[in-house]
């Protein structure tokens, strides 16, 4: 059973006067005008209808796709109170929204208060100064900070957007903001990687050579290592890029640069699961170093890839099984994407039988490595 609804209102491009390098809400959202009111609700009559037999413990609304709390006070009055009258018959259990972090006050939290906002989640993107100031975001790292501090003291939830890869970004930087968003305490946190859209000024910078984007390696590498930095803080990752159905053009066009992937959250998790298991397999190599100590190097860099089918490489049989375990939800983690992660152990370790399975008992997320 789904634990967790959200039910999506997207507002593009609303609320928000500036204009970001990386930002074209068009052509993500598949809409240039704001919904009414009576399309808000239609919309959400339309969700609740599939979230049915069983229902989900916990249903949102959730506003999203411009500066919600950059809109003119009646517009956001008219879609809180929506929002709030399904909150009150039950229908709905929390209300989510998004803006920008030079958008909060004392004053826009009063107010959010008094329709009963559950949700707040900034789009902060960068913790680096040159990495704000080159990607047009208006704001610097103070309003991040500040924004962070009211919406907590004020009782929200908070969540923070991070994005990899943008103009002056670098892994430090990347690394530096996942940090950073840990010293603000949210309770979640997104993880995009920088997507080139085509109508916004990155994608100019792009074709005129001003802007390198991140290849696919350095943005994961990246991405893990603040995945594993904010998850280690007991953040909570929610969303990691962004899926084909997120985008007008899911047939790849008005994207630039090989710069999406459909499946980086598996990717970026199947990298984490690869290494928390090699973690575990070389701390079992080790103790059988002393029993076989010619088949059993401690690092893998000494291992040869497999040469044939036969299950030896260089002359060495194989000297054991693996047995690699994990909750069902984490499986496809486990393998990852397209099976690289069952290719690379049965390359990277020829002399041993790796078999995968699953268990119940484990917490997802949770690898484990035993030796037979």
């Amino acid at each position: 059973m789904k634990r967790h609804a959200i039910i999506p209102i997207f507002i593009p491009h609303q609320g928000c006067p500036n204009d970001c390098a990386l930002c074209n809400q068009r052509l993500v959202t598949a809409r240039s005008a704001a919904p009414s009111a009576p399309e808000m609700a239609a919309a959400m009559d339309a969700w609740l209808s599939t979230l049915t037999n069983p229902r989900p413990p916990v249903i949102e609304v959730a506003l999203y796709g411009g500066s919600f709390t950059g809109l003119p006070r009646d517009q956001q009055a008219r879609y809180l109170q929506i929002a709030l009258s399904y909150k009150q018959q039950g229908l709905v259990d929390r209300i989510r929204l998004s803006t920008r972090p030079d958008y909060i006050d004392e004053d826009i939290l009063l107010f959010l208060k008094g329709f009963q906002v559950d949700v707040i989640e900034l789009g902060a993107q960068s913790f680096d100064q040159e990495v704000l100031r080159l990607s047009n975001r208006g704001h610097d790292s103070a309003a991040i900070y500040q924004s962070s501090r009211l919406i907590r003291r004020f009782g929200f939830t908070l969540g923070l957007q991070l994005m990899v890869g943008l103009p002056g970004d670098s892994y430090e930087k990347a690394l530096f903001s996942a940090r950073e968003a840990v010293f603000c305490r949210p309770a979640m946190a997104r993880l995009y990687p920088t997507v080139i859209l085509e109508g916004t000024d990155l994608s100019r910078r792009y074709k005129e050579g001003l802007y390198r984007p991140f290849s696919q390696e350095e943005m994961l590498r990246a991405t893990k290592d603040m995945y594993r930095i904010l998850t280690g803080a007991g953040i909570q990752i929610i969303r990691v890029g962004l899926k084909s159905s997120d985008l007008v053009r899911n047939d790849g066009q008005g994207v630039l640069g090989n710069s999406f992937h459909p499946a980086f959250r598996q990717l970026v998790e199947g990298e984490l699961a690869k290494e928390d298991l090699e973690e575990q397999l070389l701390s079992l190599l080790s103790r059988r170093k002393t029993q076989a100590p010619s088949l059993c190097p401690s690092s893998p860099s000494s291992f040869s890839p497999l040469s044939d089918s036969s299950g030896k490489a260089g002359g060495k049989k194989q000297i054991g099984r693996v047995r690699f375990l994990c909750h069902p939800r984490s499986f496809s983690n486990m393998l990852g994407n397209k099976g690289r992660n069952r290719a690379y152990f049965q390359n990277r370790y020829p002399f041993l039988t790796f078999r995968f399975q699953t268990d119940s008992s484990m917490k997802p997320g949770l690898y484990r490595a035993l030796m037979e």
